[in-house]
């Protein structure tokens, strides 16, 4: 087995300040907020401050409005990902770090999207599912690899099936957007060590 997964060339660096992605934060906090279902594109204008009709030079539907939430979060969290493994070199270094970037993407300005990928993905037209099904599919191959050569390394137990254990983990991160606190008892890298006892022998 190769010790690396290829990760796709970075997308273009993200201009947050630009209409589009004013409108796609507006909308991945909405869709977190009230449910894509209860979200109405007249709920996106006016959060961001323009008309309705305006969102329209951008995005056809409300359905590709989530894709495109959806499309750009996938981006961001390879290339975060790409960046956190960079200067790791062992298997358990490497699980530390993917560990750290997830929790970073969840907890920080990334986690609306990150909650509308985990949760609003039964929302999306079969189309829409299958666009992004390559590059969702290629996150989660990064993780199941590395999982793979922490198992190889005798670092978690052989018994679990890394993708059961992969799933079991990132239920685990996920649901910290529902009760992490940054002022509370534990910062990132000390949840991080948590999370790593989860899943280490």
């Amino acid at each position: 087995m190769s010790d690396t997964v290829a990760i796709r060339p970075p997308a273009a660096a993200i201009d947050e300040q630009s209409p589009r992605e004013r409108l796609l934060m507006a909308a991945a906090s909405l869709f977190r907020s009230k449910g894509y279902d209860r979200t109405t594109v007249r709920d996106i204008a006016n959060e961001v401050g323009i008309l309705s009709g305006s969102i329209f030079h951008h995005f056809r539907n409300k359905d590709e409005i989530l894709r495109a939430v959806m499309a750009d979060c996938v981006d961001t969290l390879l290339i975060n990902m790409d960046k956190a493994l960079a200067s790791a070199q062992t298997p358990e270094q490497r699980l530390r770090a993917m560990i750290r970037c997830e929790l970073e993407s969840i907890l920080g300005e990334q986690g609306n999207a990150l909650t509308v990928l985990v949760f609003e993905w039964r929302a999306l037209s079969e189309e829409s599912k299958t666009s992004l099904l390559a590059s969702r599919s290629q996150y989660e191959q990064l993780w199941h690899h590395e999982l793979q050569l922490a198992e190889d390394a005798g670092l978690v137990k052989e018994s679990i099936d890394p993708l059961i254990l992969r799933r079991f983990l990132g239920g685990a991160l996920y649901w910290t957007t529902h009760w992490y606190q940054s002022d509370g008892d534990y910062n990132i890298d000390q949840l991080t060590e948590q999370a790593m006892a989860l899943v280490m022998k």
